[in-house]
């Protein structure tokens, strides 16, 4: 049995630690007011940049004219999964539940054939990766020398995309990161952005009004040439958004369970310490009681 003194210095550890979850706890707070409106302000522009797209990839028959980015190489033998998790811990499952959606990919694809590399996007999920596919490690983005990961960023992870999806490094490539539903919820999704999926036409953003067909200048080839990285650029920047949010809703659910389970050890301790300290005094007594009867 611990003794008196052991039993107070862990009721004061528990005590330490429990006022640094609660002071991460109103941090995680107070940073997710900030990021879920940022990432809930990007979903409109992500929206209609997506039926703009619809429109295009329409009117334009995909074949060997069509730019890379839409039509593919042709061939989807090497995938590349691009894994974005965050730089910090005490997040719960956050950085965990990632890799393992992008692990079962991983195994899934590896079962039908294909080869598997994977692009990491922040430390948190390097290890676990590393782990269990030690030589599939084909690129990094370090995101720690950065406070937030913003559209600078999003531009510089696409341009390394480009330049392996260029090189024939990948066929396809398929984003792995955490949607954000609220502090509660957060639902790890994986999206294919390479070759970036046609998506399903909006025929109210392709008329006019009056019933007319919208025209494109020059033409619709040149301006997906254009359009189709910068769509690339803005998919890769909702999923920081996404994660940042993600990250400090899980952040503050886990640190708000580590307080309260704080609080629960610290007041069983202090039962055991008293009942230590009560039967210390009592043999205490006892044993005075029994010399003053010697005597």
């Amino acid at each position: 049995m611990a003794s008196l003194k052991e039993l107070k210095l862990r009721i004061n550890s528990v005590k330490s630690t429990q006022k640094i979850t609660k002071a991460k706890q109103m941090v995680a707070a107070a940073k997710l007011r900030k990021a879920q409106a940022a990432a809930e302000a990007a979903r409109p522009y992500a929206g209609r940049l997506a039926d703009v797209m619809a429109s295009l990839a329409s009117k334009v028959q995909v074949g060997e004219g069509s730019p890379k980015l839409l039509a593919g190489t042709g061939k989807d033998q090497i995938h590349l999964l691009v894994v974005a998790n965050s730089d910090r811990g005490l997040c719960g499952a956050f950085n965990a539940n990632i890799v393992k959606a992008a692990k079962a990919k991983a195994n899934e694809l590896i079962a039908q054939g294909k080869t598997v590399h994977f692009y990491l996007i922040g430390r948190k999920g390097r290890p676990a990766i590393r782990r269990d596919f030690p030589n599939a490690i084909v690129g990094h983005f370090d995101t720690t020398t950065v406070r937030e990961a913003g559209f600078v960023e999003a531009e510089k992870i696409a341009g390394e995309l480009l330049a392996l999806y260029e090189g024939g490094k990948f066929d396809v490539a398929h984003l792995f990161f955490s949607e954000f539903r609220s502090a509660l919820h957060q639902i790890p999704t994986a999206q294919q952005i390479i070759p970036v999926p046609a998506p399903k036409a909006d025929t109210r953003s392709t008329a006019k009004a009056d019933g007319a067909v919208v025209d494109y200048e020059p033409d619709e080839e040149a301006i997906l040439a254009d359009l189709l990285p910068r769509y690339l650029r803005v998919q890769i920047f909702g999923a920081l958004l996404e994660n940042m949010a993600s990250e400090q809703g899980a952040s503050m659910t886990a640190m708000d369970n580590a307080t309260r389970n704080a609080g629960e050890l610290i007041k069983k301790l202090t039962i055991q310490y008293n009942r230590s300290r009560q039967a210390a005094i009592t043999t205490e007594l006892v044993e005075i009681i029994a010399g003053a009867e010697a005597l």
